[in-house]
């Protein structure tokens, strides 16, 4: 029987809703009888090649893992197919990460036949056709047909209304059929979900594993803290050191043996409490560090607001000096991150007048894809979510006379505007100062969107806590605010500071310690 006509008519619904996913490979579930789902397992395996299954929450963590697999050929499911059309169209949070996973999956299959689809299309790397590095192949797997094989496949996961399990099946089938041949090829399913792992291997399936070619740190004590505190008293361990004066600052030229990790923009201090410094420069063998001086750094004074600890006055220092285009503050939630974020904000524009307004937005989950359920302007939708800046802001003005006069003179004043994440792309902010609170719940694409937007004047400050990602897509070690951290270590115009202790309450504190 063909089925193409119904299957076309899905087609051409979907693509009422802007679906990208090419007609050829859905003519795939019609033009193919039961048969088709053995057609790649039927082709001559190729010795030491392996076969990739991958989940569908691969391609939203990272659009781009096509390409990530070297020779080794790559095998989708139906199912993530559909998933990936259920969400690129549903304003969900990773409806753009699913949008160009269906865009690099059709830029591969491109015009490609049937049966080229079931037998694997050659990946080639964008706008490199001759490229030196040999791909493997792409194929669409037509897990839906499993169903008929569920009773002579005992082993087989039960699917009802679990697509996970689909997908389970298709590697176990596709392992199935690999083991009978001659030549046996090693079948692996690559999926992000941890549960998902646990079931495909209770089940039989051999090899399953985690995507984590993007992931550039293998454990989150890896992850730069910004600041570094050494033993003893700095100076005294120093033999050869080359002092010099510049536009009122003292810098320090050292060798670079003795801060061997050293990266720019990396602050330092001793544990005696008398040196504090920056690295400003990295010059073969030699450092040049940029004299804060810790009494300084401790008597700071922003918008009422004066550091608690050391790394409060690093990240004070950082978010004033003008040579810093981006801070990124992560850290324990009470740490002050929001607070010595917004005063330093309000001192640049209403004190300084270095910038012009400042613009507050963060992600907003379960939500983040809709805001319109919400009465009022988009400031106004935006409020609920962004209640930790009025708290920090009632903070600073709780001895004022008048404080919710003195919260709405600061706004007015330094024209604090409340946006969405859904609004910003395409925008080109200067002269402002933004920040994005809860970064850790955005993904690599999603701050690359908005540090992107950055110009003219325009100073970013972004605010996290790792411990407090509510994405159901995203991990501490795979999580945006991760990804940056270790990505712009190399950048002159960067600092990350990540703050130590907890200044809330000794109820917050306890809790962070215990729970």
């Amino acid at each position: 029987m063909d089925n193409t006509p119904r299957v076309e008519a899905e087609y051409n619904d979907c693509g009422q809703h802007g679906c990208e996913v090419s007609t050829a490979y859905l003519k795939v579930l019609a033009n193919h009888p039961a048969d088709a789902v053995t057609q790649i397992a039927e082709d001559e395996a190729m010795t030491g090649l392996k076969l990739y299954i991958l989940d569908t929450n691969v391609l939203l963590h990272d659009p781009r893992c096509l390409y990530e697999f070297e020779e080794h050929d790559i095998v989708i499911p139906m199912t993530v197919l559909e998933e990936l059309d259920d969400i690129k169209d549903r304003k969900k949070n990773v409806a753009q990460e699913a949008r160009h996973a269906i865009r690099a999956i059709d830029q591969i299959i491109g015009d490609s036949s049937a049966d080229e689809i079931l037998k694997g299309v050659t990946i080639e790397l964008p706008g490199q056709a001759e490229s030196a590095v040999q791909l493997g192949c792409l194929s669409i797997f037509p897990d839906h047909q499993l169903r008929s094989h569920h009773e002579s496949a005992p082993h087989f996961l039960p699917v009802q209304h679990c697509k996970d399990n689909l997908i389970i099946n298709s590697a176990l089938h596709l392992q199935q059929q690999h083991t009978d041949q001659h030549s046996a090829r090693e079948i692996i399913l690559v999926t992000k979900d941890i549960n998902m792992r646990l079931k495909a291997l209770g089940a039989g399936l051999q090899r399953v594993e985690d995507y984590r070619t993007d992931q550039l740190v293998s454990d989150l004590e890896l992850l730069p803290s910004g600041h570094k505190r050494l033993q003893g008293n700095f100076l005294d361990r120093v033999e050869h050191i080359n002092s010099y004066q510049d536009n009122g600052h003292t810098y320090h030229e050292i060798n670079q043996g003795i801060l061997p990790d050293a990266y720019l923009n990396q602050y330092i201090h001793d544990e005696q409490d008398e040196f504090a410094a920056r690295v400003v420069k990295i010059d073969g063998q030699t450092l040049t560090l940029l004299d804060l001086s810790y009494e300084h750094l401790m008597r700071q004074h922003c918008w009422g607001i004066e550091p608690i600890s050391i790394e409060q006055g690093f990240a004070m220092q950082a978010l004033l000096d003008p040579t810093i285009d981006l801070t990124i503050l992560n850290g324990a939630a009470g740490s002050g991150k929001t607070l010595i974020a917004l005063a330093c904000a309000l001192e640049m524009v209403i004190e300084q007048k270095r910038f012009n307004k400042i613009i507050v937005t963060r992600s907003t989950p379960p939500v983040a894809e809709d805001i319109g359920f919400l009465p009022g302007t988009e400031e106004e939708k935006m409020t609920p979510w962004l209640s930790a800046i009025h708290d920090n802001l009632e903070a600073m003005h709780e001895h004022d006379d008048r404080p919710q006069s003195s919260i709405r003179y600061a706004i007015e004043q330094a024209n604090i505007q409340f946006k969405s994440l859904n609004f910003i792309r395409g925008r080109s902010i200067q002269d402002a100062v933004v920040l994005i609170d809860e970064a850790q719940n955005l993904t690599p694409s999603q701050l690359k969107t908005i540090l992107t937007r950055s110009g003219k004047g325009c100073k970013m400050i972004c605010l996290g806590n790792l411990a407090q990602i509510d994405s159901s897509y995203l991990t501490p070690l795979t999580s945006g605010l991760t990804y940056i951290v270790e990505r712009f270590k190399p950048f002159e115009g960067a600092a990350n500071i990540h703050f130590e202790g907890v200044f809330r309450s000794p109820l917050a504190q306890y809790a962070e310690e215990h729970l």
